[in-house]
């Protein structure tokens, strides 16, 4: 018997969420039926999306599987209630979870609706093997996140270097995980995904870097422990419309995506 087709809403429609709807042309088993924005953007959605997808400024009552893309924010205005509520999530802006006491919030709404809310690896890669590895113990995680000076545009880099005559590499942050997502919420997702499967956002270091010799999103992670050492380095290309997010991203939610109509997954 063939499996009903999972329905899917979005929340967001910025640069990742219009390339999950437009990389999801074509795949069976799942789709994307209705796509939450604020409320002055419904008309302009709508416009954008046609008649296929539903619109509106709250997910809806029918809804049984949320993808979170939009942002820091959408976490306790949309993920909490509707956790609470019994609706599955996965959320995209990990880094939110460096606010004191979220991770325990979503967790515990995930309990009272009996669901489950999952953190997507989003641009790095080795999450599965820091998760193993921490269950035997783990001594050491180092973060470094290196950019093109234009990734750091519009955050707190801009109060410490001139991204405009960068001439070599600079470090714009060495801090802990937790303080990197605070300060750099939309470039820092990463670094507290690293911290959340190893040792947490406190004892997880982070280093932000920009280069003006890269033209890529690069990302280097370290991990001592019990089971060995792991160094991986991702050199991850940007969102064409978005230099902040690596395109990875993208392809992490919909692999997620995918494994829910697949009969086999990784």
């Amino acid at each position: 018997m063939a499996r009903a087709v999972q329905q899917v809403t979005l929340i967001g429609y910025g640069a990742i969420g219009r390339s999950v709807v437009q990389r999801m042309q074509g795949f069976s088993g799942v789709s994307i039926n209705h796509i939450v924005v604020s409320a002055g953007r419904i008309a302009e959605v709508k416009n954008q999306v046609g008649d296929a997808i539903r619109v509106s400024a709250s997910v809806p009552a029918d809804a049984t599987l949320v993808l979170e893309c939009a942002g820091h924010s959408a976490i306790t205005q949309h993920v909490l209630p509707a956790l609470a509520r019994g609706v599955e999530c996965a959320v995209l802006s990990v880094g939110a979870l460096s606010v004191a006491g979220l991770p325990e919030q979503l967790a515990q709404a995930a309990q009272q609706g009996g669901t489950q809310v999952h953190l997507l690896a989003g641009a790095i890669g080795a999450i599965d093997a820091i998760a193993a590895a921490k269950l035997a113990g783990l001594d050491e995680v180092t973060y470094t996140g290196r950019k093109p000076p234009s990734g750091w545009k519009g955050s707190p880099a801009e109060a410490v270097v001139n991204l405009d005559t960068l001439t070599e590499a600079t470090v714009i942050l060495d801090a802990t995980a937790r303080e990197a997502a605070r300060l750099y919420p939309k470039n820092a997702n990463v670094a507290a995904t690293v911290s959340l499967a190893g040792l947490g956002l406190d004892a997880t270091r982070v280093r932000l870097i920009a280069d003006p010799t890269v033209t890529e999103n690069i990302h280097d992670v370290q991990a001592r422990g019990a089971f060995g050492e792991l160094h991986i380095t991702m050199r991850g290309k940007p969102l064409s419309d978005n230099p902040k997010t690596s395109a990875l991203t993208v392809l992490s939610a919909l692999r997620f995506l995918q494994n829910r109509a697949a009969a086999l997954t990784l």
